[in-house]
């Protein structure tokens, strides 16, 4: 969040980034200046009267020292009337401190110089695209993953329908299995990296989402559980994130670098009829996320690293993407500056695809949130054992989202024979496979015409 300070004196730094970002008309500013001008007017009102009390409480011991019992009586009541203005006055100030509170949590961060005007994802920049000059021999005609699944018996959505419903899947045989190897070659990259491992909870509470930012504002699309302050995971950047919330980290402790697997619970998946076959976009998915801790002079730096270690999963998979800046019309409220990898999908020939056809699907955003995090969740380093601490500045990056490298996967790598070839990368993980063939499958429901009796 932004501090009071800030916004107090640069209101229109903050009215400038929600212009840019299109929310000057649902953020209401000026009521929220007001609010923190009457709290500032309360409290000194407050310290004032506080200060006569305590003024007149000692006067009071002296006139019944002094035997005026007359004037000690009306100093009582002139101190009972002080409290009773205090006690309405402090009750008004609390009252504001949580409507002030309120308004500052909906604030979005300020954008860095770097991020580009516009509307919306349509204004997003692509930086550059990587993997184009050498495509592999591709099918004449690409069998979307959806169907490609079902014929090798690698996604079973119809089974996942009867046991939870809709934007969920099995992954079977193969499929599950080169699930796990990417998990696994996620995880081992990025150890090379210096990423040290996180296993966290998968249940997360209102705090810790809230220090994230994913509450207030995206309450609806997170899963709830009933009769618990807890919610399901919808990335694990906010446990990760939150394990030091309120904890003071040393210079030496820094940069932090954290890489955590978790499952994902998202409830926008699919939703108003998109999407509705295959893995794309799913109500529970898979990802390795990467959390980073640093100074703030070295945030920026940082962030180029980062981008650089989510671009080495899709290079090392030998996948076809491209790097986008996202525009202030399109950027996350909690980022001062944010890049997208987009995963090239060649089966479905969309109107936002390359000239090869396809499209392309998100599987990281590279994020910097500057001290937006540090600052709702108690974040703060000391720079020297000696001085003030300060707030640190956090970043992330999916490394990757594992259903659409999946999609990815078994789109590009697709043979004529309708069998996938497994990425080098991936060959040690699946015991030196090369190919994925597929299962029979299973069930009266599999067998043919004829062959039911």
């Amino acid at each position: 969040m932004l501090s009071r300070q800030f916004v107090r004196e640069h209101p229109d730094a903050v009215r400038e980034t929600l212009e840019k970002r299109g929310m000057d008309e649902e953020v209401d500013l000026d009521a929220l200046l007001e609010v923190d001008e009457e709290w500032r007017t309360l409290k000194s009102r407050g310290d004032d009267l506080r200060h006569e009390r305590n003024e007149v409480s000692q006067r009071i011991g002296e006139l019944k020292r002094e035997g005026d019992e007359e004037a000690a009586q009306e100093a009582i009541d002139r101190s009972q009337a002080l409290k009773e203005d205090l006690d309405a006055v402090e009750a008004r100030a609390d009252e504001l401190e949580a409507e002030l509170e309120a308004g500052l949590l909906e604030l979005p961060q300020i954008l860095d110089d770097s991020v580009p005007p516009g509307a919306g994802e349509e204004d997003n920049v692509q930086v550059r695209r990587e993997g184009f000059e050498d495509l592999r021999a591709l099918p004449e005609t690409v069998v979307p993953h959806y169907e490609l699944g079902e014929r090798l018996q690698l996604i079973d959505e119809a089974r996942a329908a009867k046991v939870t419903g809709g934007g969920f899947y099995f992954l079977k045989g193969d499929g599950a299995r080169l699930e796990h190897a990417l998990v696994q070659f996620m995880l081992d990259l990025h150890r090379e990296q210096g990423y040290v491992d996180v296993f966290p909870p998968i249940p997360i509470n209102s705090a810790s989402m809230t220090g994230t930012g994913q509450l207030p504002k995206f309450a609806e699309d997170a899963y709830k559980l009933e009769g618990e302050d807890l919610w399901l995971c919808p990335t694990a950047e906010v446990p990760v994130t939150n394990m030091y919330a309120d904890e003071i980290l040393l210079t030496d402790d820094l940069p932090l670098k954290h890489q955590a697997y978790t499952p994902n619970f998202r409830r926008e998946a699919g939703e108003h009829g998109t999407e509705t076959r295959g893995i794309v976009r799913v109500h529970q998915f898979n990802k390795v996320e990467l959390v980073n801790f640093v100074e703030p002079e070295t945030s920026y730096e940082r962030f180029d690293a980062l981008l650089d270690e989510a671009e080495e999963t899709l290079r090392r998979l030998g996948l076809p993407y491209r790097v986008l800046d996202i525009c202030a019309g399109d950027i996350g409220d909690k980022q001062s500056k944010q890049t997208d990898l987009e995963v090239w999908a060649p089966a479905d020939d969309m109107d936002d695809g390359p000239e090869e056809g396809g499209r392309w699907l998100e599987v990281s955003s590279v994020s910097n949130f500057e001290d937006y995090q540090a600052r709702r969740a108690g974040l703060r380093y000391r720079p020297e054992r000696h001085e003030s601490a300060e707030y640190l500045h956090t970043l992330n990056a999916s490394g990757l989202a594992l259903p659409r490298v999946m999609v990815a996967v078994l789109e590009y790598y697709q043979n004529d024979d309708g069998t996938v070839t497994v990425p080098e990368a991936l060959r040690p993980y699946l015991g030196g496979q090369e190919r994925i063939e597929g299962h029979d499958p299973v069930g009266e429901s599999a067998l043919g015409a004829g062959e039911e009796d």
